[in-house]
């Protein structure tokens, strides 16, 4: 079996809301002078974090980005900060803050990450540092107990690992795998719609991948639980960081060898085949029956689009 390295350049990948993480990680180099060095260059920049939101400075030269006199000022918890890396003017951090966004005044605007990746007021780089941020923070947030002794663990190597000084537990941060797939049987593909969706929006099929399960195998139980569609060859085509709060969507197109539907009411609102033609429809917004396709910057509209065209 040949290996073809003929395929799209760069990745699909890519192209999908925060996939252009720029920043120089250093990973294999973090240690415990990581963050303390960075706080000390005089280029490093904060994205600053209320909860799932981030602040955003909206005026002539829109910016995420914030000084450490700035983020003291904003009154963020320096010392919680997570070192994300490195860009070319400087290391990148993100910290958290206590904002009151009723008492939040114009330049200023916070931003939680689905709007951030329909904003214009930050670069394609920007948003995926700080989903990165974003799902980072979040960890910590929800790890600070040591999960073996219920001692209070303490964030060690600029914010990737924490360690508990009681029973000496080491805990890295996390990411859930989500498959999200687009079932394809001849000229037809499937979606389905749930309950939460705007009005007329079908999408592709998805599901978290589950402890001692492959790609594959999660791919073919979730559309099988959710649908009824049984899936034979599965096809990886790109991915995308989720930060919702930190999962990886694994994005792949595969082969339904069954077309009866039965899909799972407590999953979907509806579920059904839809023709190519109907979902160019779909994609222009054109759709005689009102029904559309995710938007762009989504893994999910990547897939239908890469099976459209």
């Amino acid at each position: 079996m040949s290996i073809d390295f003929d395929g799209q350049w760069p990745e699909p990948s890519a192209s999908v809301g925060f996939g252009q993480n720029t920043l120089v990680r250093d990973a294999e180099y973090r240690d415990e002078n990581s963050l303390p060095d960075a706080l000390k260059d005089d280029g490093a920049r904060f994205f600053i974090y209320a909860g799932p939101n981030v602040l955003i400075r909206k005026d002539e030269a829109p910016t995420p980005c914030f000084s450490l006199a700035q983020a003291q000022e904003w009154g963020a918890s320096i010392e919680r900060a997570v070192l994300l890396g490195h860009a070319k003017d400087g290391p990148r951090i993100a910290v958290p803050a206590k904002i009151n966004p009723e008492t939040l005044a114009e330049p200023h605007k916070l931003y939680d990450f689905r709007s951030l990746l329909y904003s214009s007021s930050v670069t394609e780089e920007e948003a995926s540092a700080i989903a990165q941020g974003g799902a980072l923070l979040h960890w910590h947030r929800t790890n600070r107990f040591c999960g073996k002794c219920g001692n209070e663990s303490v964030s060690r190597i600029g914010g990737y690992r924490r360690d508990c000084p009681a029973c000496e537990q080491t805990i890295f941060p996390r990411t859930d795998p989500v498959v999200i797939m687009l079932a394809v049987n001849g000229d037809k593909c499937l979606m389905g719609r749930s309950p939460h969706f705007p009005p007329g929006w079908y999408s592709t099929l998805a599901g978290f991948v589950e402890p001692g399960e492959s790609i594959e195998a999660a791919v073919r139980r979730e559309t099988l639980e959710e649908s009824g569609i049984e899936i034979n060859r599965v096809l990886y085509h790109s991915s995308q960081p989720w930060p919702f709060p930190h999962s990886l969507m694994i994005g792949v197109h595969c082969e339904a060898v069954s077309q009866e539907i039965r899909r799972d009411e407590s999953e979907l609102e509806d579920c059904r085949w839809f023709t190519r033609e109907d979902v160019r429809l779909m994609i222009a917004d054109e759709h005689p029956q009102g029904f559309k396709c995710p938007p762009t910057r989504a893994i999910a509209h990547t897939l239908i689009r890469a099976w459209v065209d």
